[in-house]
């Protein structure tokens, strides 16, 4: 690996675990295992490391907005949560601390609406693919509204547990406890045996990346 892409990925690992604003450059430094000073020769300033971090941040999204539900309505979309699960799990702090670093990383400034609005859409393609298999009941006029409200709770999961005072760092159950909380919009208009397929699922996705 080379020296930059291995700052960047230890600065995302302790970024997620402790706090964006409680890693010190010092203790990044350290981490990396090499001086300060020579960690400031690949990232000029901490906004710089926080851009590299992001351009790795929107592949990931790129990569999980592209998914269409296929053949399999319910387990298209268990394929799907477990895509964010994974955008959760790696850029936690992304969605977790951005009172301590405000601005957002640009790349991250600049396309976040149109992620969202993707989300938006994306999410009401699966919805929509569950109710025409006959494992959701939902008016279709009412999916879109449907498919805002369960991203706002994806979105900003990790930043309520936060304000709560819940733990949030990995091997706490957030991001699983935040993909449930989603499923507390629809699945009681759900087919039984849909709505445990989906919570298995995250058991599964969770417990995998646990043991990863």
């Amino acid at each position: 690996m080379k020296t930059k892409d291995r700052i960047v990925e230890t600065a995302r690992v302790r970024f997620n675990e402790q706090g964006y604003g409680a890693v010190s450059t010092s203790a990044l430094a350290a981490a990396c295992g090499m001086a300060e000073g020579n960690l400031w020769y690949h990232f000029k300033t901490r906004r710089a490391l926080l851009d590299a971090i992001g351009e790795r941040f929107a592949v990931a999204i790129e990569a999980r907005l592209i998914l269409r539900p296929a053949s399999d309505p319910v387990g298209d979309y268990a394929a799907m949560v477990a895509a964010m699960m994974g955008e959760f799990r790696d850029f936690r702090f992304l969605y977790r601390d951005q009172h301590s670093y405000g601005e957002h990383a640009e790349i991250v400034r600049l396309n976040a609406p149109d992620w969202t609005l993707r989300t938006f859409a994306q999410l009401e393609l699966y919805l929509a693919a569950l109710v025409d298999a006959g494992q959701l009941e939902w008016p279709r006029e009412r999916l879109h509204d449907l498919a805002v409200n369960a991203t706002i709770i994806l979105r900003y999961g990790l930043e309520h547990d936060r304000e709560m005072g819940e733990a949030t760092g990995s091997g706490h159950g957030s991001v699983q406890r935040t993909l449930r909380r989603h499923l507390t919009l629809f699945e009681h208009r759900m087919t039984p045996a849909a709505a445990q397929r989906l919570h298995t699922a995250i058991d599964r996705i969770e417990a995998a990346q646990l043991a990863a």
